[in-house]
């Protein structure tokens, strides 16, 4: 089988490709990402997702590489990072409580040596409960979420600011569609559920 390597070193998203039980490298992406509130958040995440994929094509000059990418788009249709500190992550959550926002998650795969590749994006929504200043700041001591855009980790105890989630894939949420991902590999041969090249 085609050798896969997943162009980010995110332990969230270390952790979905090991749901697909298909062995995979890990390398970060030679690639500088850009906030551009300017740019439409589903074209920038599949530009982003497709760069980070290209990058390492000298490194695996025959490989399917895979690239990803996720902005938070706030009810105001606002791009949102990563908080710069912890008082940064209590406005973020403070101006998205009680209300619905959308994250946007971009998908790549490229082949390095047929030059080839697919690019994607999926949706998925949440709602916020409405969190008082206590509730806020109790929540940010307790998971520290920094290294987040929105300042929440859904797959751990953000799930309690959660009012609702939208979507046809939660992975998608936590920064890798999967089922997008099985998709995509498939068109190049890879058969998930046999583990192995079908072509």
């Amino acid at each position: 089988m085609k050798i896969i390597v997943l162009a980010s070193t995110s332990p969230y998203r270390m952790q979905l490709m090991r749901q697909l039980g298909l062995p995979f490298h890990v390398a970060a992406p030679q690639y500088k990402e850009r906030m551009n509130q300017d740019i439409a958040p589903e074209l920038l995440v599949k530009h982003q997702a497709a760069g980070k994929a290209r990058s390492l094509a000298q490194n695996y000059p025959d490989a399917l590489i895979i690239g990803s990418d996720q902005v938070f788009v706030d009810a105001c249709g606002r791009i949102v990072g990563k908080p710069e500190d912890f008082e940064g992550a209590v406005r973020q959550l403070r101006g998205m409580a009680g209300k619905c926002h959308t994250f946007y998650t971009g998908l790549s795969v490229y082949d390095s040596n047929r030059d080839e590749a697919l690019t994607g994006f999926a949706t998925y929504r949440v709602t916020l409960r409405s969190l008082s200043e206590d509730q806020i700041r109790a929540y940010l001591l307790r998971e520290n979420p920094l290294d987040c855009a929105g300042s929440f980790k859904v797959e751990g105890l953000g799930i309690a600011l959660m009012q609702k989630l939208e979507g046809d894939d939660y992975t998608t949420l936590i920064g890798l569609p999967l089922i997008k991902l099985v998709d995509f590999l498939g068109h190049f041969g890879v058969s998930v559920l046999d583990g192995q090249a079908t072509s």
